[in-house]
């Protein structure tokens, strides 16, 4: 067994049925598709538009983070066959209408804020609620949810971006409660963040000029990654967060 802060170098082993909440971004579709090429049976990709990766394993379903219904209906459709691992891709750096992480006090502004922890913090979380009911006891699960290095206080040396590294510190609390409460019940669960490092993609488009060479890792190597480490995971490790190497990231 690994130690608490370690992911053990076993041969990774997928699940037979997963679901990914985010499957339309460039990482989450990667996941889909990394997934169904390791062998798992059923693939639920969740998006706003439904839509996914065209293989045959993919089961493209609707759902929006802002919205609890589409959430509760996309569970419930899970229920009779629940996922092995749930994994949630979704996150925002910079909205819709082009405003971006404050660097500084000074930029803050409470809408856009409220808008930021609604879909980094409050829809994961949402998500939960409804997929963990649905897993059994006495079996092995896996929940895991996108956050961010910049996410953790400790590790913290630079200050800015704050609502978005609020949010992801506020994203990794509720994950370690939930993974103490699902203890009690499902000795067996795994719930964790991921931090997949810098992924070219739309969420890091804007901030890639200037990066050192080999930094921009590409979607399907970082959902290879991700999903390696995943697969190395046991309960002793669950409440934490683990970066793209299988690496703790500091609360």
């Amino acid at each position: 067994m690994a130690q608490s802060g370690q992911v053990s170098e076993k041969v990774a082993c997928f699940p037979q049925v997963a679901a990914v909440f985010g499957a339309s971004g460039g990482i989450g579709a990667a996941l889909c598709a990394g997934l169904a090429a390791g062998g798992t049976k059923v693939v639920h990709a969740g998006s706003r538009r439904g839509e996914g990766p065209q293989r045959s394993a993919i089961r493209p379903f609707a759902f929006d983070l802002a919205d609890e219904t589409s959430i509760a209906a996309a569970a419930a459709a899970m229920k009779d066959d629940p996922p092995e691992w749930v994994i949630i891709a979704t996150g925002v750096l910079t909205l819709a209408d082009g405003t971006g992480p404050e660097r500084t006090y000074k930029r803050l502004d409470p809408a856009a804020m409220a808008e930021v922890f609604a879909l980094n913090t409050i829809g994961p979380a949402l998500i939960a609620k409804h997929m963990l009911p649905l897993m059994p006891r006495g079996r092995p699960f896996t929940f895991a949810a996108l956050s961010a290095r910049v996410g953790s206080i400790g590790d913290n040396h630079l200050g800015g971006w704050h609502s978005y590294r609020a949010s992801k510190a506020a994203l990794n609390m509720l994950l370690r409660n939930f993974a103490i409460e699902m203890a009690r019940t499902h000795p067996e669960s795994v719930i964790v963040g991921l931090h997949p490092g810098t992924v070219d993609s739309a969420l890091s488009a804007p901030f890639q000029s200037g990066l050192p060479e080999g930094q921009l890792t590409a979607p399907d190597v970082a959902a290879a990654n991700l999903l390696g480490v995943l697969a190395g995971l046991g309960p002793a490790q669950s409440g934490r967060v683990f970066d793209f190497r299988g690496t703790e990231v500091p609360a």
